[in-house]
């Protein structure tokens, strides 16, 4: 059977974006970039909540010709992979390998990792809290960027306890910890 991993960019107290709504303090710089293109190279598909997808559907047809190497290696590895969309408001998804799904079905995923071959991705804090809370998320993989922000979008829902087991960490130049964890059974 295959992981579902979630992974994200948070801030030292736990948040994916400030209490604005910004993220430009996470921008990852090229280290942390072509280290995040390595994880993200297995996945086979990514489950995304619609803002989520909105955020990562740019990669789509974002003109890369400026943009350095890792840049379009993400680009590339991204656009490879199939994308399931959970939304209720979305008309119709806007990239290709892309389907919607209208509602979260925790034993739609659970059967989706059964029969896939690849590991999946799930995006998206309000879609992860959910397939967190029907425990389908084998993998947490964390990178804590150097700021604190005080507030806003949590990366982990409230009511939920886990123990997880420490699979890897990577310190990086710029100050981002990288720290990958197994739910224990």
């Amino acid at each position: 059977m295959t992981k579902l991993i979630y992974a994200g960019i948070m801030s030292l107290d736990g948040y994916t974006a400030d209490a604005d709504g910004k993220f430009d303090w996470s921008m990852p710089d090229e280290e942390v970039h072509s280290f995040v293109n390595d994880l993200e190279r297995p996945i086979g598909t990514y489950l995304y909540g619609r803002r989520m997808y909105e955020v990562m559907s740019a990669w789509e047809d974002m003109s890369l010709s400026e943009e350095p190497p890792v840049m379009r290696d993400y680009a590339e590895i991204w656009r490879a992979a199939e994308k399931i969309v959970y939304s209720t408001s979305l008309e119709s998804p806007s990239t290709a390998k892309t389907r919607l799904e209208r509602e979260f079905d925790a034993g739609a995923i659970r059967a989706l990792k059964e029969s896939s071959e690849q590991d999946m991705s799930i995006g998206g804090t309000v879609l992860a809290a959910q397939a967190i809370k029907a425990g389908l998320v084998d993998e947490f993989c964390l990178f804590l960027t150097p700021v604190v922000v005080g507030g806003g979008k949590q990366f982990l829902p409230d009511g939920v306890g886990l123990t997880l087991e420490l699979l890897d960490e990577h310190r990086f130049g710029n100050g981002v910890v990288y720290l990958r964890y197994a739910k224990r059974a």
